[in-house]
């Protein structure tokens, strides 16, 4: 009989319940055995922080993440376990450091769902950067915030666009309110978002392909939020929040998540759906908090055993697999990798598009480069960027490396000078 050991990384912050209780069951789970007869037995590990070599192997098929979101060295160890060792991440830090709120808004909104109109406003102060004058002087409009939030009407919400455990929300119910709010953001970037005259906040913490929808209370504190419930919506309604949770979950390749919905009879408005380190403390979910250890064990040990393959589809997958054949040398590799990308850019029919619909293009360009209008602009490029004592220096340095591109640029063309 084929035995195989697998083991689980828990990558922790502050926690201690939720992990203590996937340790434990997950031993009282005890080995499983597969279609083919194979006996899996799985473990888990509490994962250190430490320095690593970017091609050290990394022993942990699986990795459960609660603290990457905010870490950024255990973020960029998960990135070279997905990477180079293939490692099954919960969640995925490549796609929860892109798509953050505002994306996932932006993508709910092309699905045609109901997210409040939201807007995206500047920094109240400004940004620590050297060039942020200059910008800001320049290209920066002036805006009236007030008449934003009188057309989005009140009450509504300020909140920072890349979410992060309630940090920074605040009901605006009103001028004066919206003032304090945006003062108070300081240097973080904040939506104005819209609510709605709402029946139930629901959330759906959704864990692989299962969801709980739950009677969801902000305004209690935290050991009383989740109140519990079982037919607090209609089934219509019921249904479309269990459904937006995974849905989102699978567009982004989130499979530990919660998502966040104001009901109003039949009508789900999704406000929040990007949660990275989704809440599964016992003494918030307490009711709610077996069926979501079930739910991670569970999800954790199919993956495993049946070898489910990491989704954050970018592709990456086909240059992996050039890179594990054992009959191509490097060249060959590289080869293999160009005919990919090739494919991806289309760049046979580019080129032939262009030498049809713009063959003129490198006179235009070797012409421009050769004016006094180009002359012009790396002049006034050297002064802005160089001391006084070293434009002369610099500005000839430049025009030498340019004109000697105008020469060659000729000559490639058989151009007359």
């Amino acid at each position: 009989m084929a035995e195989r050991k697998h083991l689980i990384g828990l990558l922790l912050g502050a926690e201690e319940d939720w992990p203590t209780a996937f340790e434990q069951l997950l031993r009282l789970i005890g080995p499983v055995t597969d279609d083919d007869g194979t006996v899996h037995e799985i473990t888990s590990e509490r994962l250190t922080i430490e320095p690593f070599n970017l091609r050290q192997p990394v022993r942990t098929e699986l990795v459960i993440d609660r603290l990457a979101h905010w870490y950024y060295h255990p973020r960029e160890w998960l990135k070279k376990a997905s990477l180079l060792n293939d490692t099954y991440l919960l969640n995925s830090p490549f796609t929860f450091q892109s798509i953050e709120k505002h994306s996932a808004y932006c993508a709910l909104m092309r699905l045609g769902l109901k997210v409040p109109d939201t807007v995206l406003v500047p920094y109240k102060n400004p940004v620590d950067n050297v060039r942020w004058a200059y910008t800001s002087a320049r290209y920066n409009r002036p805006f009236d915030l007030k008449a934003i939030a009188n057309e989005l009407g009140y009450p509504l919400y300020m909140k920072p666009f890349d979410g992060g455990g309630w940090r920074g929300v605040s009901r605006v119910d009103d001028e004066r309110a919206l003032e304090l709010a945006y003062d108070a953001s300081g240097e973080m970037l904040m939506h104005l978002q819209a609510t709605v005259d709402y029946d139930v906040f629901a959330r759906a913490l959704s864990i692989g392909p299962e969801t709980m929808v739950m009677d969801f209370r902000p305004e209690q504190p935290m050991h009383n939020r989740y109140a519990v419930s079982h037919d607090f919506l209609s089934p219509s309604a019921g249904k479309q929040v269990a459904a937006i949770s995974r849905v989102v979950n699978a567009m982004f390749c989130w499979e530990f998540n919660s998502a966040e919905m104001l009901v109003k009879g039949d009508d789900v408005y999704p406000i929040d759906y990007a949660n990275a380190c989704p809440d599964v403390a016992v003494t918030s979910l307490h009711y709610y908090f077996p069926w979501a250890i079930r739910a991670l064990l569970r999800w954790s040990v199919f993956c495993l055993v049946t070898g489910r393959k990491p989704r954050v589809d970018l592709e990456l997958h086909r240059y992996f697999e050039v890179a594990d054949r054992d009959d191509l040398d490097e060249e060959g590799k590289l080869d293999a990798y160009l005919a990919i990308a090739d494919e991806y850019f289309d760049t046979d029919r580019y080129w032939a598009w262009c030498e049809r619909h713009l063959p003129h293009v490198d006179r235009v360009v070797l012409d421009w480069v050769d004016s006094p209008a180009f002359d012009a602009l790396l002049d006034a490029t050297v002064r802005s960027t160089y001391p006084a004592s070293e434009r002369e220096t610099f500005l000839a340095h430049f025009r030498g490396l340019v004109g000697l591109w105008v020469r060659d640029e000729r000559a490639r063309l058989g151009a007359a000078s």
